[in-house]
C-alpha cells in the first residue's frame, strides 16, 4: 500500500521495469500505462491525508475514470502491490476487496471476484503471479507465489503449491512450470 511520496516514486518505477517501459514518460498512445500511473496516484492521494491532497484525489479520480472507459480496465485502490503490468487493453474487472501480491502480470478477459452468496468472499493472490487472458478467479481462495494462470482457466479452488502452472475449468495442476521466465522478475 502507498502510505508515502517514496512508496509512490518505488510503485511507479517498479510498475514501469514489469511493463518493460524504456522511456521517461508514456507515449500519447499507451494509455494502458497512463492507467496504470493514474491508479498509483489515486492511491496515494487516497491513502495520503492532506487538504490539498483532496483536490488532487479529485483530478487523479477523474483522469483514472476516463482511462477506465478507454481501455475498459476496472481496478479499484489498494488492490494490486509494486511491480503491476497490465499487457493490453481491454476489460479486466476486479473486486475492491481481493488482494494481489507484488507483481502481477495480467492480461485481458480476467476477472477477479468474489463467489455467490451475501458475504464478499475473494482471491488472495501471492506474488509474481502470471494471469494469462480470460482467465477468471473467484471466490475465497488463495493462489500460492510464482503461480502461472492459463489462458481462460477458471480457478475456484487453492492453489497452495507455489511455482505451479494451471489451467482449464475448473483449474487444475499441468505442469510445474510456474511463471518464472515468463514476466519480470526483481530477484533474476
Amino acid at each position: 500500500m502507498i502510505k508515502s511520496k517514496e512508496d509512490l516514486k518505488l510503485y511507479l518505477q517498479e510498475d514501469k521495469k514489469a511493463l518493460y517501459r524504456k522511456k521517461r514518460r508514456p507515449p500519447f498512445y499507451d494509455d494502458v500505462w497512463k492507467f496504470e500511473i493514474a491508479l498509483r496516484k489515486c492511491e496515494y492521494y487516497n491513502n495520503v491525508k492532506g487538504f490539498f491532497h483532496r483536490f488532487l484525489l479529485l483530478f487523479w479520480k477523474y483522469r483514472k475514470f476516463r482511462l477506465s472507459q478507454i481501455t475498459g480496465i476496472h481496478i479499484p485502490l489498494n488492490v494490486f502491490g509494486k511491480g503491476l503490468a497490465i499487457v493490453h487493453s481491454g476489460p479486466i474487472i476486479v473486486n475492491g476487496s481481493a488482494r494481489v501480491g507484488d507483481y502481477c502480470r495480467i492480461h485481458v478477459g480476467v476477472n477477479i471476484g468474489t463467489a455467490a452468496g451475501p458475504e464478499v468472499l475473494v482471491p488472495e493472490i501471492g506474488n509474481n503471479v502470471y494471469i494469462g487472458p480470460g482467465a477468471k478467479i473467484f471466490g475465497n481462495i488463495k493462489i500460492a507465489d510464482y503461480v502461472a494462470i492459463g489462458a481462460n482457466a477458471v480457478v475456484n479452488k487453492d492453489i497452495p503449491t507455489p511455482s505451479v502452472s494451471v489451467g482449464g475449468i475448473p483449474a487444475r495442476v499441468i505442469s510445474n512450470k510456474g511463471s518464472r521466465g515468463m514476466m519480470y522478475d526483481p530477484e533474476q
